[in-house]
């Protein structure tokens, strides 16, 4: 059976496999626990059926393309085997500033390992046997288009090869390349038996070298269809350093901490052409927040109209209102995408449901798609509305009769997912404008604020309230500021009082209930926030029966230049 999926990377699936088009700055697998995710882990955590994926093949992480993977242990049998039989047919594309003499050429050498590279050697020296055949697709003056078949699948072969044979592959400084944006190599066709009919596919992917891979990266995992509210330069992980840049539906918010240099001004002029956006705003980043004012902290305009007192902008089929005229945050954290999803679908990873019910759970509907007609209200879509707006027990809705509890609400966007998927819930916030802002985002959606509560006050505060009127909730959200002060509490300071937070919520969970615990302070290690947590759950004589760790969004990428600061974890807590 073929499946229909939002996931634009995808190119092929069925009950037995996996392909999708890889894109370039993505690796194939985490590279360790609280790295980034690969799109291998991004994939199998993000859709049920999905919990089972193999990976059968990898391509470096500058390295784009079809890529496979198993979605059943007799898949993995045959197409292991295919791959080790060297019968799976591979071809890449490789871009060089090189010339090549001749239109054909067959290499075969030893390769050895020397440090983090490998390196060619003849034949009769040693080493494992790699053989790579070349062939001129065109050219133009200072650019060759080469297509690459590996006879062998051997760690970086056609690298190497392509190096040895005078022609590096534009982009790949570990073998002789120019410097460039990204390494100019794709996997372009892979032809495989299908592991339960044998038939013979061809899987194809297409490639943009001129393109820019920032942007190919996001709308290979975004589907920018329901979608518009995301990051498109992350930093120093973008090769922007200090320099952070938003898209926020019909605008675009650039964040530094100097104003706007000619080039950052040429490229948003750039990204509003691209997508046909109305404006553009910047804002001066300060450590003195607290001593800002908010016409001061808000965002200024510089290209293009003014954007309303109050816009949408959709995150996977969710409106948000939105303002740049409320100071220093607008109205969404979108680093946070991925954990709204998870409540939006129920899904938090493979083989973790929100709710567990005889192992069985139920879908979420799809929100309906507005490729680009205007949002005219919930009335717009009757049909989905019944089903999913005001009723906490239709079977469609995977929290339906769950009760959340989301503290540090903010504009209570995990709220509304979490209503949007059929539970009741409860949002706590420090501030009444926010928890209007909320109501606001609950109306958009066509959701009826009346039947969820909203509790102005000081979180620890109505914990305890909470906890002395033998409130329970099936999910607890606990996604703090950094820093916070209040009449009640004083100050909390997530670095050392995290700890304590957990321990005034647990109370709150019910038997199995699940704990959200975020944090985006920098300075917290994952292994420090983790153990202040499990210390806290431990303290309180409560077992963790399931968990994972979601570090942030792809589009938030990490590299040494830019590290992780977000951190999150899902708690099933017996």
């Amino acid at each position: 059976m073929a499946f229909l999926v939002s996931v634009p990377c995808v190119i092929f699936e069925d009950d037995h496999l996996l392909a999708i088009n890889k894109p370039a700055g993505l690796n194939t697998h985490a590279p360790g626990p609280y790295a980034g995710e690969g799109i291998y882990d991004w994939l199998r955590h993000r859709e049920p059926r999905w919990a089972r994926l193999a990976i059968i093949q990898r391509l470096d992480k500058q390295t784009s393309g079809v890529l496979i993977f198993s979605k059943t242990d007799s898949a993995n049998r045959s197409l292991t085997e295919q791959f080790a039989r060297h019968t799976a047919r591979k071809k890449y594309w490789l871009l060089s500033d090189r010339h090549m003499r001749r239109k054909e050429l067959s290499v075969k050498s030893a390769l050895v390992r020397l440090g983090d590279k490998h390196a060619a050697r003849p034949v009769h020296t040693g080493g494992e046997l790699a053989e790579t055949r070349f062939r001129v697709l065109g050219s133009t003056p200072g650019r060759t288009l080469l297509e690459a078949e590996p006879v062998t699948g051997k760690t970086h072969q056609i690298r190497v090869h392509a190096q040895a044979s005078g022609f590096p592959i534009l982009g790949d400084t570990l073998y002789g390349g120019t410097a460039a944006a990204r390494v100019h190599l794709h996997a372009q066709e892979l032809s495989l038996e299908h592991p339960a009919t044998g038939i013979v596919m061809k899987f194809a992917a297409p490639v943009d070298f001129s393109a820019d891979s920032r942007h190919t990266m996001r709308s290979a995992v975004i589907d920018f269809s329901e979608t518009n509210a995301y990051r498109l330069i992350h930093g120093a992980a973008d090769g922007w350093p200090g320099w952070r840049l938003d898209r926020f539906g019909d605008f675009l918010l650039s964040q530094s901490e100097q104003p706007l240099s000619d080039e950052q001004r040429e490229a948003m002029v750039n990204w509003l052409t691209l997508f046909s956006l109305r404006g553009a705003y910047h804002k001066i980043l300060t450590r003195q927040i607290r001593r800002t004012i908010a016409r001061q902290a808000s965002p200024q305009k510089v290209l293009g109209e003014t954007a309303p007192d109050e816009f949408a902008a959709s995150e996977n089929g969710i409106l948000f209102g939105l303002s740049f005229n409320e100071g220093y945050s607008v109205g969404l954290f979108l680093d946070q995408r991925d954990n709204r999803r998870r409540f939006l679908t129920g899904h938090v990873a493979a083989g973790f449901e929100l709710t567990e019910r005889n192992g069985v759970t139920n879908p979420a509907p799809a929100p309906p798609k507005r490729r680009g007609a205007p949002w005219a209200g919930p009335a717009q879509f009757p049909a989905w509305e019944e089903a999913v707006g005001s009723s906490r027990t239709s079977p469609s809705c995977p929290l339906a009769g769950m009760e959340v509890l989301n503290t540090f609400a903010y504009t209570c966007g995990f709220s509304v997912c979490a209503a949007r998927a059929g539970a009741r819930t409860t949002s706590l916030d420090l501030s009444r404008k926010y928890l209007e802002w909320g109501k606001r985002n609950f109306a958009l959606n066509g959701l009826n604020a009346a039947q969820h509560s909203f509790i102005n006050g000081d979180v620890f505060d109505w914990l305890r309230r909470l906890a002395k009127k033998q409130r329970r909730f099936d999910v607890v959200v606990l996604d703090p500021p950094t820093f916070s002060q209040s009449k009640e509490h004083g100050v909390f300071q997530v670095e050392k009082d995290f700890g304590e937070l957990v321990t005034a919520a647990v109370p709150l969970l019910t038997a199995s209930g699940v704990l959200f615990a975020s944090t985006n302070a920098a300075k917290l290690t994952p292994d420090h926030f983790l153990a202040q947590i499990t210390t806290a759950i431990g303290s309180a004589r409560r077992k963790i029966l399931r968990q994972h760790y979601a570090p942030q969004p792809l589009d938030f990428p990490i590299t040494r230049g830019e590290p992780a600061y977000l951190k999150t974890i899902w708690l099933r807590v017996g």
